[in-house]
């Protein structure tokens, strides 16, 4: 299987394609998702391929999106719902935690709910308090997967798996991340849900790092590697609900030591789950040698002048320094 180094973007645009064009069950909806390509060209040019019954332009309303997906579904499509901006999907959240997440269990499990609802968090790009915010931890339910991945890769495998899944997944992206690039391996590349990866392999200290902040614990851990002699090994979840914590319980009792970075503000997080799951397990919990740290956003919202939410955003430095202070 070769690789072709594509944008993240353009890998979720593919792997659309090449589903759409494997199963006909699958449609798109979604405000601006046809004639205009999606705000974040994602699905650029799927409209001229598939045409208007396969990729709709609906009205501005995100409770009408899910709730039209969720019938879909019981119907035997496959829907990709879009939901613009992460903070708009709160409108929807009776069509997609009431109902979505309930109906398999309700039924016995003879019901399936094949849908993906797409959405992304724009944080750094100086949106402000309601176009920013990324609040996984509000969908952690039985019911729903809920996916972030962080490179192409990992975005073509993970959308793959979410559109064979026949329960519903939340696949979460970060405005931040359509333009980075990587390699994406050709053909039917499938991740499985409920997979992390270890993106990069250390044993000095173990950082879990969530969707974009991916990203900055690489570069932390190369500066930590460079300038401290420190080695970190990041491990990405990939999938937040149902997380991978047997990957994770495995690096924190190799290191000793854990991290644990997300955009998410701090209170009430992904990252304080997965610390709760950490103290609860005594093999993980008595094989630390220090205190674990989460590096996330501070308690408040995004702030909209750029020069604030750089501030507030986190980066390879606040990573660093909380891994210094640890070992101190």
């Amino acid at each position: 299987m070769g690789e072709i180094i594509m944008s993240y973007a353009a890998a979720l645009r593919e792997t659309l394609r090449e589903e759409m064009r494997r199963d006909p069950n699958i449609v798109i909806l979604g405000e601006d998702v046809g004639a205009w390509g999606g705000v974040f060209t994602v699905t650029l040019g799927l409209l001229q391929e598939f045409g208007p019954q396969r990729v709709i332009d609906t009205p501005i309303s995100e409770a009408a999106i899910v709730g039209a997906a969720l019938g879909m579904a019981l119907a035997g499509l496959r829907p990709v719902a879009e939901i613009m901006y992460m903070d708009f999907i709160t409108i929807a959240m009776d069509q997609l935690i009431t109902h979505a997440a309930k109906l398999r269990f309700m039924s016995g499990g003879r019901i399936k709910l094949p849908m993906v609802i797409r959405t992304q968090y724009g944080i750094g790009r100086a949106y402000g308090p309601q176009h920013s915010q990324f609040v996984p931890s509000w969908f952690l339910q039985p019911g729903i997967k809920v996916v972030a991945p962080s490179t192409p890769a990992d975005a073509k495998g993970l959308l793959k798996a979410a559109l064979r899944e026949d329960n519903p997944v939340l696949f979460i992206e970060a405005a931040l991340l359509y333009e980075t690039t990587g390699p994406v391996p050709e053909g039917d590349y499938i991740i499985p849900i409920g997979l992390a990866d270890i993106k990069r392999k250390g044993s000095d200290v173990t950082i879990v790092a969530i969707s974009r902040t991916v990203l900055d614990a690489l570069k932390a851990a190369e500066i930590l590697s460079e300038k401290h002699g420190i080695e970190a090994e990041v491990i990405d979840p990939r999938t937040l609900y149902p997380l991978d914590l047997k990957t994770i319980f495995s690096s924190v009792r190799k290191t000793g030591r854990l991290v644990i970075t997300t955009d998410e503000i701090r209170s009430g997080s992904v990252a304080a789950e997965i610390l709760s799951r950490v103290a609860e397990d005594p093999d993980t919990l008595y094989s630390l040698e220090t205190a674990p740290k989460i590096v996330s956003s501070p308690d408040m919202p995004v702030p909209t002048p750029a020069p604030l939410e750089k501030a507030y955003m986190v980066n390879p430095d606040k990573i660093v320094n909380a891994v210094i202070t640890m070992l101190r």
